[in-house]
């Protein structure tokens, strides 16, 4: 049987030699992981976890990640309270009208500040989730809708992954490796220009703020600030976040004009 870890790397283009540098092995030692006669440390196993966007128990199995279509929008009664119980695992996709728009939202996000030195893959994840929470908080709607999960460096957005690549094998995007601080660093640079023609002015407002206010932040400082937020701290790891539980912010992070409810 096929190792996930081989499956994962062939599936993102990764060549052993390059995998084992992006996580800190050897290639000899890769090699005996996929084969079954070795396995990785947590800290490795963490760092494929966050490169694939997949959780580290999904690797720890050697299970692909289970995918569902989209769950119905919820009730206002169901905003009452938390439920008690969720599936850590199962997946929701970004709405297949809302595909287009996560590849604008992030075009656009690139092109505004993917230059700063700071802002890698790491960074993004924890924009967009500012941007997708943020905007549900106020408007009781998704923006752009991506499945979060909780993971050791923060939200991450499930479907990143998946729809960068085929960014770029639309020729929208390229990927750059790099260090930044001696630490890996995952960039992206954007050759198409945004169509924002899809986006409303309460959304792009949102976005503007969520990039004003966290752009020039480093993948520690807004992974720090992204795990004081109530929507990560109330779920276990590697569980989907639920966006209801964006009504439960305190006053550090809370978005919402109060006075209107």
């Amino acid at each position: 049987m096929t190792h996930i870890l081989t499956i994962l790397r062939e599936q993102h283009g990764y060549t052993q030699e390059k995998l084992a540098q992006a996580i800190g092995v050897s290639r000899q030692h890769l090699a005996k992981v996929e084969q079954g006669e070795a396995e990785l440390k947590l800290s490795q196993a963490r760092a494929c976890a966050e490169l694939f966007g997949i959780s580290v128990d999904a690797i720890s199995l050697g299970e692909l990640p289970r995918e569902q279509s989209v769950l119905p929008a919820p009730s206002q009664a169901q905003k009452k309270e938390l439920p008690s119980e969720r599936d850590p695992r199962p997946q929701i996709k970004v709405k297949p009208e809302n595909v287009q728009k996560f590849k604008e939202v992030l075009l656009y996000v690139l092109s505004r500040v993917g230059a700063l030195p700071n802002v890698g893959k790491t960074v993004l994840f924890k924009l967009f989730y500012f941007i997708d929470f943020d905007y549900y908080e106020k408007y009781e709607e998704q923006l752009i809708g991506a499945t979060y999960r909780k993971e050791a460096y923060g939200p991450l957005p499930v479907e990143f992954s998946t729809i960068v690549t085929e960014m770029i094998r639309e020729g929208k995007l390229q990927e750059i490796r790099g260090t930044y601080f001696d630490h890996e660093q995952i960039k992206y640079i954007p050759i198409h220009k945004p169509n924002l023609s899809g986006l409303s002015a309460n959304e792009m407002e949102t976005i503007d703020e969520v990039l004003k206010k966290y752009g020039g932040k480093s993948a520690t400082e807004i992974s720090d600030i992204a795990h004081r937020d109530v929507p990560w701290k109330v779920h276990d790891m590697h569980e989907v976040i639920d966006y209801e539980s964006v009504f439960y912010r305190d006053a550090a992070f809370s978005v919402r004009d109060h006075d209107e409810l």
